[in-house]
């Protein structure tokens, strides 16, 4: 029998192709020779990549015996998942093969800031002695705010603790024992700012944390603040560092990472009191390596049928075809319930009912996790981490399943418990012979509505005239409803409106929409959709 053709497209360590193993032909490409890397694709039952290499749809349907493309890294803007995804090709990645070198390399940053490396480096091989000019400070007695504590602002935290430094940190889904643990006091984002000697960045770039460190929080902040962001571009404002910087309201800046790469022109780099790496956080012969092991691995899984731990899109292993649907549909409602809850919970639950009851629905589960984390850390979720983020955090998860489901031939549901006890839940199904994904209840309200990328959603008392308050300013404010569900527990009760959209809503225009109606909860919830 003809050895299965792993088709390596860009240059990986040895160590790569060691991990494959002799059950495979390999062969080499050069991933950036469109028209070679296209023929090759003809035989190739998978493909390993780094960041040069485009398996873009055209790619993907040049390939019909295609089963997983691996990229021996953690970005992924050079696959086209959803093209791979309804082909069918797994995607996979190396989510956790940076960490420590991302940990390492903002901890240079502080340190670079601190004594001025890159400047006094610079001096000296220019000729010249400045000793006074590049006087440091030392981070002993220090306070270091580190803005997310998922894996890589743990690491980082565990390397300042014997630096004697003071470490407050800001994460909203972490709790207060679990920061207590890692040696951090849990504080507002507000007091970070006001405290911090040090500031250090490690969270997901989303539509809520872009701009989140602007004008205001600078305003508010010590002279003597060096803020550094080896995370994601984007979450500092670059407009207000410049200006913070260039009036020194700031003492200094150390970035890997910005909004466009490489930032040309951009005048942050004019500036004397900032440090600047080009998107270095995962460049260590270390990180290469073990992204290549790491994928190399998971080829063979896959190409063996097995479970794929950090398949991105797809569990792998033997899923039954009537549970595979379910999997995006419950990826898309934890998402939806972290929107809803607000992410600090105790307990998740996962319930499936009906028909597909009688074959294994744990993938479900890890597809519901998968969803809920999506947005509250910094690295790549998989279907092993989602679960270990949980433990971290001290959510307890459970799953439960019936063969009784009475409104449709399956239902599937994820709730949130939180620490004062009230919850919040999303029920969904998939339907007819083009799998459409809807939602049929949100906390207890019966609706039945298309998953949608842009959801908004308002719980208010039940009276007159409320839709077309809230029409009229969407209208005004050029934000199309698709469309809209309404329920409500009782005549005169409490009502929920759920709208989908074509944009996302401003945040001002949702404080427009809640004072004039007075809402209870209103809140715009952006989804990735799988």
């Amino acid at each position: 029998m003809a050895k299965p053709i792993v088709l390596i497209a860009e240059e990986l360590s040895p160590a790569t192709v060691e991990a494959l193993g002799p059950d495979f032909e390999v062969r080499n490409v050069d991933g950036t020779d469109r028209p070679a890397l296209l023929a090759a694709l003809q035989s190739a039952n998978a493909i390993l990549v780094r960041s040069a290499t485009q398996v873009d749809a055209e790619a993907i349907a040049s390939a019909p015996n295609l089963k997983v493309i691996a990229r021996a890294g953690v970005g992924l803007d050079n696959v086209d998942i959803k093209a791979a995804t309804n082909a069918g090709v797994m995607v996979v990645n190396a989510p956790t093969s940076n960490v420590i070198s991302a940990a390492e390399l903002a901890i240079g940053h502080i340190f670079s800031l601190a004594r001025y490396i890159p400047d006094a480096n610079a001096s000296l091989k220019a000729g010249k002695w400045q000793r006074s000019k590049f006087t440091g400070v030392e981070l002993y007695e220090k306070t270091i705010g580190i803005v997310g504590l998922g894996r890589i602002g743990t690491l980082v935290a565990e390397r300042l603790k014997g630096f004697g430094a003071t470490l407050i940190g800001y994460d909203p889904y972490v709790t207060p024992v679990r920061a207590e643990q890692i040696g951090v006091e849990l504080v507002s984002l507000e007091d970070l700012m006001k405290r911090s000697d040090f500031i250090t960045i490690h969270i997901p770039k989303t539509p809520e944390t872009t701009g989140m460190i602007s004008t205001a929080q600078f305003a508010i902040a010590k002279e003597s603040l060096r803020i550094v962001n080896a995370s994601r571009g984007g979450i500092i404002d670059e407009a207000a560092l410049y200006e913070a910087l260039k009036t020194k309201r700031i003492a200094g800046a150390g970035l890997d990472v910005f909004v466009n790469e490489p930032p040309t022109g951009s005048p942050l780099l004019e500036l004397e009191n900032i440090v600047v790496t080009p998107h270095l956080g995962a460049s260590t012969d270390e990180a290469q390596e073990k992204a290549g092991i790491a994928v190399a691995k998971s080829v063979r899984l896959a190409l063996a049928g097995d479970l794929v731990p950090d398949a991105v899109n797809v569990a792998g292993g033997v899923i039954d075809s009537s549970v595979k649907p379910g999997i995006a549909l419950m990826e898309n409602m934890g998402q939806l319930l972290f929107g809803i809850s607000g992410g600090n919970v105790k307990a998740i639950d996962v319930e499936v009912r009906g028909e597909i009851a009688v074959h294994d629905v744990s993938v479900l589960k890890l597809a519901g996790l998968k969803g809920f984390y999506q947005n509250a850390v910094t690295e790549q979720v998989s279907y092993v981490n989602a679960p270990l983020m949980a433990e971290a955090r001290g959510v307890e998860v459970n799953l439960s399943v019936s063969s009784n489901s009475e409104e449709y031939r399956n239902v599937t549901s994820i709730k949130a418990t939180m620490a004062d006890g009230s919850t919040a839940s999303v029920s969904g199904t998939v339907i007819g012979p083009k799998l459409h994904q809807k939602i049929v209840n949100i906390n207890g309200y019966d609706v039945e509505l298309a998953m949608a990328e842009h959801l908004v959603m308002m719980v208010y008392a039940d009276r007159p005239g409320i839709v077309a308050v809230y029409g009229k300013a969407f209208a005004e404010n050029n934000i199309n409803i698709a469309a809209m569900q309404i329920a409500r527990n009782s005549k005169g009760g409490k009502a929920l409106s759920v709208i989908t959209v074509d944009s996302p809503v401003a945040a001002e225009v949702l404080e427009e929409v809640r004072i004039a109606i007075d809402a209870d909860v209103l809140k715009a919830i952006d989804l990735r959709l799988e």
